[in-house]
């Protein structure tokens, strides 16, 4: 399928309120409202209905609960797709999973591969195996969660798998240097779009976040990133961009593949 060539993603950066899934949902309700042109994706930050907790048990929902059915009636609400990770139950385990809500009714999932040990979600989540990739409007996105950023091999696009790669995350303010470098790091070694979606605020263990929400070119050149304060972000990508840096200089050819095991 032929790519359009333009693509418009929206980003939402807010505070989010803690382990009040109801009370998030109707702010980002109100966030969707000051949404003034059309998109086709809007991106929300990770555990958007909770913030980033380790008390699944109390906050999970089942996928077909209250918040899967809520993003999926705002994305045919809005005629745009939704993305976002929140706390799911499944056979008896806890995912961090994104849940993306098509404005045609279609449902993907994407289970968090690199838990955060640092603060023991390895011990409450289960990882995720597989690796998802959505075709919206002939442009392949790749969604990713917050410590994933870390991970090169697990992100790595092998053949132009994918033209954007979107991590939604709450990355604390203390390592925002990291966020930034590691951001731009992606978006050159992968040839892709790199859309980084974090919120601000403080969280329940009193940790504040700082944003940093970012557009980044496949060249690694910020086009858009701001810091400390609630804001709604919407970006046109150019397609033809995306393929004249790829053509021009095809890094792409040299990849090795992957090991066998990822």
């Amino acid at each position: 399928m032929r790519a359009d060539e333009n693509l418009t993603i929206t980003w939402i950066q807010c505070e989010l309120f803690w382990e009040d899934i109801l009370a998030n949902l109707n702010h980002f309700e109100k966030w969707f409202d000051r949404i003034d042109q059309p998109t086709d994706l809007i991106v929300l930050p990770e555990m958007f209905t909770t913030g980033f907790t380790m008390n699944a048990a109390s906050v999970a929902q089942e996928m077909d609960g209250d918040a899967v059915a809520w993003i999926r009636t705002q994305a045919r609400k809005l005629g745009a797709d939704i993305a976002g990770s929140m706390v799911i139950r499944e056979k008896g385990r806890f995912y961090n999973r994104l849940v993306w809500a098509g404005a045609n009714g279609a449902l993907y999932t994407y289970d968090k591969r690199h838990l955060f040990r640092m603060a023991g979600e390895e011990t409450v989540y289960s990882a995720g195996r597989e690796r998802l990739t959505v075709d919206l409007r002939g442009w392949k996105i790749r969604p990713f969660i917050c410590y994933d950023l870390r991970f090169p091999v697990w992100m790595r696009n092998l053949e132009n798998a994918y033209d954007i790669a979107v991590c939604t995350a709450n990355w604390p303010a203390g390592r925002s240097a990291h966020w930034k470098i590691l951001l731009q790091a992606r978006a050159i070694e992968n040839q892709c779009y790199m859309i980084g979606v974090n919120r601000v605020g403080t969280g329940g263990k009193g940790l504040r976040y700082s944003g940093d929400s970012a557009v980044i070119d496949p060249m690694g050149n910020v086009l858009f990133q701001q810091a400390d304060v609630e804001c709604v972000h919407t970006r046109q990508l150019s397609f033809s961009a995306l393929q004249k840096w790829r053509t021009e200089f095809p890094v792409w050819m040299d990849a090795e593949s992957l090991p066998s095991e990822i």
